[in-house]
């Protein structure tokens, strides 16, 4: 059986590299980061753990970049397998993010999962271009744009 951790990084909580090195030496075999690029002042959207508009905590606020904190993580281990869960590819230039998660993975040793979804929260999608309704349609389409990037010569 493989165990691992997911942290939801913030500017208040334990440094990603702390908590990754501690997991990995340990026994963890993976360290999982979310990601929120911005919470909107005002939105609608249910969060799934209160049922209303209204946040648990002040912690999705404050959500640190999940790409510089998985990179503070692989600079200070050797094994574990670093991951999101989950990234929120439409909140990026698909190209940008796949060059982003190939130096990662590459810098890293190949230890990177990238765990995807749209994410909850309607209006942080809108804040991107995303309308709700064309969501799946687009992750699907970024997710095979950054394939191609990832094992085509010329994508």
């Amino acid at each position: 059986m493989r165990h691992g951790i997911t942290l939801f990084t913030s500017d208040r909580g334990i440094r990603p590299d702390v908590a990754a090195s501690t997991a990995e030496s340990r026994g963890f075999d993976s360290f999982y980061v979310p990601e929120h690029t911005h919470i909107p002042a005002r939105r609608e959207s249910a969060h799934p753990g209160t049922g209303n508009e209204t946040l648990p905590d002040d912690r999705y606020m404050r959500t640190l970049d999940p790409w510089v904190a998985l990179g503070l993580a692989a600079a200070v281990t050797s094994t574990i397998t670093l991951g999101t869960s989950v990234a929120l590819p439409l909140e990026h230039d698909p190209i940008t993010l796949a060059k982003t998660i190939a130096s990662l993975d590459h810098l890293s040793g190949g230890r990177v999962h990238f765990g995807v979804g749209f994410g909850w929260n309607a209006e942080e999608l809108a804040d991107h271009g995303v309308p709700p309704k064309k969501k799946r349609t687009a992750l699907r389409e970024y997710l095979e744009a950054m394939q191609a990037l990832w094992t085509e010569e010329e994508a």
